[in-house]
Formats: C-alpha cells, structure tokens, sequence
C-alpha cells in the first residue's frame, strides 16, 4: 500500500473551516444570551431602582450685602473671592455726618434729663404752697370767727367782720388753686422715676436712633463666605438698599437637580444620591440625599407660564426641580463647589418609605445671623451713663429720680 504524502495528511486532518465558523458563533450567541440575562437580572434586581439626570446645577445662598443708611463709601474690605467671616468689615461710609446726630442726641437726653428734673422740683414747690395756704386758710378762720363772736357783743363793727370774711374766701381760694397746681404738676411725673419718664424715654429713642445710625456706617459681613459681585467703589454715594456685594457660603450649597414627571413616580424625600460635577470631571462623587420635590414645574412658574388652552397643544414631558443636599461636608472642604456648576445626580429608589412632601414646618431658620442684633449692645448703657451724670445728687423732692409723695 502506498504511503501518503505530507501535504495530503495535513489536509486530512485540518477540520473544516464551516464547522470552525459555526462553533464561534454558537459561542457568541451563548455569551449574548449570558450578558443579555445578566444584564436583564441586574435591571430588575437594583438597576431599575435608579433615576438620573444631567440637568442639575449647584445652588446657594447669595446674601446681598446693602447699607442700612445712606452715606459716602470711604474703604472696601473685601474683594470678588475673598474669604470674610461673619462680622468682619466689609464697607465704611464717612459716620462725620452721623457723630453730629449722634453728639446732638446725647445733649438732648441730658437736657431732658434736667427738664424732667424740674417737673419733680415743681411737684415739690406746688406741695408745700399747698402746705402754706392750709395754714393761711386755718388762720383766717381763727380770725374770721374770733371777729364773729366780737360783733355780735358790738366790741368791732360789721365791716371789719366783713375783711375777715374776704380773707377767708381769699385764703379757700388760693389753697383751692395751690392744690390744682399740685395735681397738675404731680401728673406730669405721677407713677414714674426720671428714668422712666416719657419724655425720658423719647429722648433715649431718639438717641438708639442716632446711634444706630453711628454703628450702621460700618457694614459687616452678615454670614461667613466668599465676596462675589462686587460693585461698589471708594468715594461712592450708596443709598439705602443699593446692592453693594454679595456673600456666598460655599459651605451652605445644595443640588438643584430638574428631573422629568415620568421619573418622580417612585421618587421620595430622604432617599440617597449620587452627585457628581462636571468641573472635576467625574472623579469625585458626592454622598447627598433628596431634601424636597418641587410643588411645580418650571414652567408653571415662569415669568410668562404656558397657557395650554389657546392655541395648537403639543404635549412636552415637562421637568420638575429636586432639592438634594450633601450629607458629608467634608466632600465639600476638599473638592469645593461653586454655584451654577453643572452635576450629574443619580437616586437610588429602593428605600420608598420617606414621604412625597414635607410634614412638618422647619424647626430653626434655614440662615441667620446676629450681625445685626449686636449693633444696640452698648446703646443702653450708654444712655444709663447720661441719666445718671445729669440726676441731680440731693434726695430732696424726687430729684434724685424717685417717686414724689402724695
């Protein structure tokens, strides 16, 4: 028998390209059946729990910072980007205007000390008047009656019977006058000290005023962040109101994120997010959770909101705004978010237990600040300092403050 050649065994035992062919594409077909239900499995296990958006943008607070009084802008303490924390001076307007007010405040709070000083001081005087004419009343009855009983024995004639009967009446009279004198004048200062005084207590009004207006020429930064927008400039007549910058607190921001009305159906408050911001390119993911659902679409409250009524209707998805706040502000520290930033959120639906609107009112204010509440923190003992330095230091009359007797 004749032995075969080489080329020929090699053929012999090469398998057939089709069956080859035929094998890898049963292959591929079994590994897209395997990743088809791989991936069917893990949509309906965790990856239908998700909902996502792009259209979501970095929020915050933007406190304006406007002059409470008008004035002349003299120095800027900050500039666009600066850091200023809350109480550090920001802008000074020239106060030469408001010393005066201030100084011409203090004087008329010392005047009217004095003044008042006075309505005690009449009280006083109109208090022993009416002690005197008592006792001139008392004697000219003495002397009224004594004359009497000598008229009737003859030993004087009527008509000097008659002068004691005129000083009588002159004495009821006057004593008559001296004690509405006395209640006139113990009004003006009845159930009240110097210090408590309503003329006292106008003229310390007016001095909080003027030194309101003293401590306002200085503007403080109200919260702690970073100047932006800044507008005003050295030598400036600013009005009151008139914007002059701006504080962000880049530690305060949150997520606005626009989500369509068919992704809202398992969407609750309280539920986990994913943030991630364009600027660092998707490397840094935030840990944040769903704060609140919008009560209404954008456009619903627009400037000028559609009116569906009118006209051809073409129904357009419409988006609804998803307040999402950082949970970790630390993320925050290192990798800081400015405001308007574009973001990535993605929510996680498994946990549907929260609620869809808030039940209850916010318990303590989302911002505050007291800025504001320290500007009177001297005033008072400002204005106790001047009552005392114009009381008068005798005790005599209910000059020293106290109360008159009756």
């Amino acid at each position: 028998m004749a032995s075969q050649t080489p080329a020929a065994a090699d053929a012999q035992a090469a398998p057939p390209p089709k069956n080859r062919r035929g094998f890898l594409l049963r292959l591929l077909l079994v590994v897209l059946v395997v990743i088809a239900i791989g991936w069917g499995a893990w949509y309906f296990v965790d990856g239908r729990w998700y909902e996502g958006t792009d259209d979501a943008y970095v929020g915050g607070n933007v406190v304006q910072i406007t002059p409470q009084i008008a004035g002349t802008v003299v120095s800027i303490g900050a500039d666009d980007g600066d850091l200023v924390h809350e109480g550090d001076v920001l802008v000074a307007l020239d106060r030469a205007d408001a010393d005066i007010a201030l100084d011409r405040a203090k004087a008329n709070l010392a005047n009217t000390v004095r003044r008042v000083r006075g309505l005690y001081s009449n009280v006083s005087g109109a208090q022993a008047q009416v002690a005197a004419n008592k006792v001139a009343l008392d004697k000219a009855r003495a002397d009224y009656n004594r004359r009497r009983d000598l008229a009737r024995s003859g030993a004087i004639s009527n008509e000097e019977l008659s002068h004691a009967l005129d000083a009588l009446t002159s004495a009821q009279s006057a004593l008559t006058s001296a004690e509405q004198q006395y209640q006139t004048n113990k009004v003006l200062v009845d159930d009240t000290v110097v210090a408590s005084h309503p003329d006292v207590q106008a003229a310390a009004a007016q001095l909080r005023s003027a030194y309101l207006d003293d401590v306002r020429t200085v503007i403080r930064a109200p919260a702690t962040g970073y100047v932006a927008k800044r507008t005003v400039q050295v030598g400036q007549r600013v009005q009151q109101g008139a914007a002059l910058m701006a504080v962000v607190p880049l530690h305060q921001v949150w997520v606005d994120a626009n989500f369509k009305e068919t992704q809202l159906t398992h969407m609750r408050i309280g539920q986990p997010v994913e943030v991630k911001a364009d600027v660092y390119g998707g490397s840094v993911t935030y840990k944040a959770k769903v704060q609140s659902l919008g009560v209404g679409t954008g456009s619903a409250f627009s400037l000028l909101p559609a009116q569906n009524a009118t006209g051809n209707w073409i129904k357009i998805v419409q988006r609804i705004p998803v307040r999402v706040v950082f949970t970790d502000p630390k993320q925050l520290d290192e990798h800081p978010l400015r405001i308007g930033l574009s973001l990535d959120a993605e929510v996680g639906l498994h946990d549907q237990s929260g609620p869809l609107l808030a039940r209850q009112p916010p318990s303590q204010p989302i911002l505050t600040t007291d800025v504001y509440a320290k500007q009177l923190a001297q005033v008072d003992a400002l204005i106790e300092q001047i009552i005392h330095a114009n009381l008068a230091t005798a005790s005599a009359g209910g000059q020293d403050g106290k109360k008159p007797s009756a």
